[in-house]
């Protein structure tokens, strides 16, 4: 393995994370605080950090699969550990695990928090914290390749063990020109969102931070009430750029390509608004009793199910007094998730579709034993290394989550609360019911629990084995 390519990366990423801190520093230096001087402190170690790392141009600059699942993994894992100080050090009572906690959900879009009271944090902290999702969102790789000339070998790799979906590919032949058109795209959509939430009457600070959970699909509040506050008009455009970036961004490029008919036309969009239709509707027909009018009924349910399915996690009712059926609902369209290609969390729409065409195609063959069918997905045929990805990815998914059950249960807590809070750390989720839901936190989990929960997340945000494989000794070892 080329671990000089990958100690390089890793340095480069956090460096490009020190140059990002001084953003929230400036934050706190408009605001005159003190925690400014913290965040660049913080941002100078990190930088040195990655400076002693990547100080060295490796002469050998290819990489290939090990590589590129190495250098996100690492990269995930130390972006996490130096994002972390600034918290750790401004807020009071918050220790490292708990500041790591609050970081790494952050960076993986998670939005599960041990805070219990966030409004008397620094705007600059508060600033970083959601600035992190949005970091997070797109991925960090996927930035650097946009920056960093390109590399030897073939950095697809990097792409592939770091975006979400069964497969990953090129918008255009360059790794680095898709890089930026993703970026591009992405840059565009929280503008358009900042400027919206703006024109309702929100301040440009807490438009942008809103925007930073809304786009990477985060969900971190900087209020006490969360979403509650907002007002309806607000509430809906919050709730439209969830669903925007619940959807395959290569729809976007399509788009913008001009190429009308293929984007209108993408299967797993297609499948993703219907699910969403249909979970909605279900849902406000089961709660119409809840609230008074038809109007407030159609806007509860349309934010909410969009907050779980895009895996936001933000909330505008506590949906843990709701119906058991709109419960029941509301955890089945968190494991559904997103598309692949978005910013979104869960299973992925295309897995689940896929996983059902095979379903059927079974069961055909049952009936017609002699009969040949392919099995295809957005118009082409689906490739037997695709099949058998998903089927390894449905045994790991349910390992993991079984394994993690049981460790979170030594905690001691009610099966609601241990359940759904690995429910909602490995799909990037963030609230899950009874004292992980809406309105409570994970500050009462232990340490050891924590770290599990941590685990969850960043395998959920880098699809199960980027992480496994760090753990794999086979993995550190020299080909021949």
């Amino acid at each position: 393995m080329n671990k000089k390519m990958v100690a390089y990366f890793v340095g480069r990423v956090l460096r490009i994370e020190a140059v990002l801190m001084i953003l929230p520093s400036l934050v706190s230096l408009i605001y005159r605080e003190r925690s400014g001087f913290v965040t660049a402190a913080c941002a100078l170690a990190t930088f040195i950090a990655g400076y002693l790392l990547s100080r060295k141009h490796p002469a050998n600059m290819s990489f290939y699969t090990r590589e590129g699942i190495m250098a996100v993994g690492l990269s995930w894992i130390f972006m996490s550990v130096f994002g972390a100080l600034p918290l750790c050090i401004c807020a009071d009572h918050v220790g490292f695990t708990d500041a790591l906690f609050e970081t790494i959900s952050g960076f993986t879009t998670t939005g599960a928090s041990i805070l219990t009271e966030v409004e008397s944090l620094p705007k600059g902290i508060l600033f970083w914290r959601s600035f992190t999702h949005w970091v997070g969102g797109m991925g960090i790789l996927v930035f650097v390749l946009a920056i960093l000339p390109e590399a030897a070998g073939d950095s697809i790799y990097l792409m592939r063990a770091e975006s979400p979906g069964p497969s990953v590919g090129k918008l255009v032949p360059k790794v680095k020109t898709t890089a930026k058109i993703l970026y591009q795209l992405y840059i565009a959509i929280t503008f358009a969102e900042i400027i919206a939430l703006i024109l309702s009457g929100m301040s440009v600070y807490e438009s942008s931070v809103i925007s930073f959970g809304t786009v990477g699909t985060g969900g971190f509040a900087i209020r006490n009430s969360g979403c509650f506050i907002y007002t309806p008009l607000q509430q809906i455009i919050i709730t439209v750029f969830m669903i925007i970036c619940g959807a395959n961004f290569n729809v976007y490029f399509l788009l913008v390509a001009r190429k009308w008919r293929d984007a209108i036309r993408s299967e797993e969009v297609l499948s993703y608004l219907g699910i969403y239709a249909v979970a909605t509707i279900a849902v406000a027909i089961n709660i119409r009793n809840v609230f008074g009018s038809v109007g407030e009924v159609l806007r509860h349910s349309f934010f909410n199910v969009a907050s779980v399915m895009t895996t936001t996690g933000f909330a505008v009712s506590d949906f843990d007094k709701w119906p058991n059926f709109s419960k029941i609902m509301m955890l089945l369209v968190m494991f559904v998730g997103g598309c692949a290609g978005s910013t979104a969390g869960g299973i992925k729409v295309s897995r689940i579709m896929i996983g059902f065409k095979t379903i059927r195609k079974e069961l055909e063959h049952f009936v017609h034993p002699r009969s040949v069918k392919i099995l295809k997905f957005e118009g082409k045929p689906i490739e037997h290394a695709v099949l058998r990805g998903i089927n390894v990815y449905f045994l790991t998914y349910s390992t993991i989550f079984a394994a993690s059950i049981l460790l979170v249960a030594l905690d001691g807590k009610d099966f609601t609360t241990t359940v759904t809070s690995v429910i909602a750390t490995f799909n990037n989720i963030g609230p899950g019911l009874e004292m992980v839901g809406p309105c409570g936190n994970y500050s009462e989990f232990s340490i050891f629990s924590k770290y599990v929960l941590m685990f969850d997340m960043l395998a959920g945000r880098l699809e199960l084995f980027p992480m496994l494989l760090l753990f794999l000794p086979m993995t550190y070892k020299r080909q021949h």
